[in-house]
């Protein structure tokens, strides 16, 4: 079953030029202003180019080297790596951190995404583990609040059919949250509605419309 969108209040995140991110040293510096709205917008770089260091700042894990950007939803992060207590199983999971109205939704899109609920945490293969975040997260979204959620690789150990069906879940569900994924595309036709790119230490805004991975690739230095 497909999800029905709602809509919720608009949540918003805006970057201003002169925004600088990194540790001990500079990674990469917005140099437009940049304002995102609910949707889902793409985040691509090389390796090791700040798109971790990017979304951690964003979440207010570390600070920003100079300069400001706001964020306006409830936000959550979602790592590269997803972890809970290897005995648990993932139904306990969902029980005890998705609100009770939405364990029938969770578990729907469990089954779409073959995983197996009944089996313990620290059994499950790596791309599962991810499944389990990714559930998480989608149905901790709050009705009627804007929310924000970070992705950090989140299709890593995934196959192309758990991608799609995670693809369309967003398609449906634009209305609820502002959604920034960092990802490796792997296939050119991969659409990419609305990108930020990381490139040469610069962080810009990619473009709007029918535009796919394959626009975007040659731009990433």
């Amino acid at each position: 079953m497909t999800p029905t969108a709602r809509e919720s209040p608009e949540a918003t995140v805006k970057l201003s030029r002169g925004l600088a991110i990194g540790y001990n040293s500079l990674l990469a510096e917005v140099t437009e202003d940049i304002s995102l709205h609910n949707g889902t917008h793409y985040l691509l770089a090389r390796n090791g180019r700040g798109k971790t260091t990017l979304l951690k700042t964003l979440a207010g894990l570390i600070r920003a080297l100079s300069g400001s950007f706001e964020t306006h939803g409830l936000c959550q992060f979602i790592g590269d790596e997803f972890c809970f207590d290897r005995e648990l199983k993932s139904r306990a999971v969902f029980k005890a951190l998705i609100p009770a109205a939405r364990h029938e939704d969770a578990f729907r899109l469990a089954d779409r995404l073959e995983l197996d609920v009944s089996k313990e945490f620290g059994k499950l293969s790596f791309g599962n583990k991810k499944k389990v975040g990714l559930v998480v997260a989608e149905f901790r979204l709050r009705e009627g609040e804007p929310n924000l959620l970070f992705y950090d690789e989140p299709f890593t150990g995934l196959d192309t059919p758990a991608r799609e069906v995670i693809s369309e879940r967003w398609d449906a569900t634009e209305g609820e949250a502002l959604r920034i994924v960092s990802c490796h595309p792997d296939f050119d036709s991969m659409a990419m509605p609305s990108a930020l790119l990381i490139s040469e230490g610069k962080i810009f805004r990619g473009g709007d419309g029918n535009l796919t991975w394959a626009d975007f690739k040659e731009r990433l230095n």
